[in-house]
């Protein structure tokens, strides 16, 4: 009987210690996004700042290059925290998203779309069809609707600098899996929904390690490595390393 009462003693020992384990984990967690929180306000801030004399020589070069606004703003699938029930969730939603705009205004969006579906579907005969030719660059090289300036602007993916604004107003994170479209988020298998388990980014380690040439399911597979991984020490290493990438010249996603 006493061996028995033991067990039980260490069985329940055992399973507090795994509850004091989860609440510590919970707070460490809840810690991070705070931090992240405060980092994304600081830094976006300060860009904003910085780099307001870049973004008004851009507003002004769209302008003179094409009729139209100077920002595009398009609905994409965001993400954020919510408890239900005692249970913490990634509740998904519909935000404004900023651009700089880099197309002729009122552009037709069924040519990204098909390409987006064949690239999500991995059929590489119709991507290199709606291409006009076989690559591995995984976005559309050939697209009529891009203007002039909006070549160069998504070149150095200068065409993302609004997005600070919706980092600042919580929409979008530094970093973080890209926001998808909505009819993106449609195709997706079960497993990709895994990817909207975070405030979406700027960048990410997408960005720094696959780009333009990774496949649909090697980006997806990036992004929930970012989401089970993520800590301070993996957002502000790849912030550093963003820019280096750009440097490279591959374009933006």
């Amino acid at each position: 009987m006493s061996e028995k009462v033991l067990i039980m003693d260490n069985t329940q020992q055992h399973r507090s210690e795994i509850r004091l384990d989860t609440v510590a984990a919970l707070y460490r967690r809840e810690l991070y996004f705070i931090c992240k929180r405060v980092m994304d306000i600081v830094i976006a801030t300060v860009l904003l700042l910085l780099l307001a004399p870049v973004m008004l020589i851009c507003a002004i070069w769209i302008k003179l290059d094409s009729p139209g606004p100077v920002l595009f703003v398009q609905k994409r699938v965001g993400a954020r925290r919510r408890w239900k029930n005692g249970v913490l969730t990634w509740e998904t939603y519909l935000f404004p998203m900023l651009k700089f705009r880099s197309m002729h205004h009122n552009s037709d969006e069924r040519l990204h779309r098909e390409y987006v579906l064949a690239y999500i579907r991995n059929d590489q005969s119709r991507m290199d069809e709606i291409q006009g030719t076989a690559t591995q660059v995984r976005k559309l090289i050939a697209d009529p609707r891009i203007t002039r300036a909006g070549y160069w602007l998504r070149k150095t993916s200068l065409d993302e600098l609004p997005q600070l604004l919706n980092v600042v107003m919580g929409h979008m994170s530094l970093v973080g899996p890209r926001p998808a479209i909505k009819y993106e988020v449609d195709a997706y298998e079960w497993w990709h929904h895994q990817r909207l388990e975070a405030t979406p980014g700027l960048t990410g380690l997408w960005q720094i390690r696959g780009r333009d040439t990774a496949s649909f399911e090697e980006m997806v597979a990036l992004d929930i490595e970012y989401i089970r991984e993520q800590s301070l020490w993996m957002d502000l290493m790849i912030l550093v390393l963003t820019p280096l990438v750009l440097l490279r010249g591959r374009s933006a996603a």
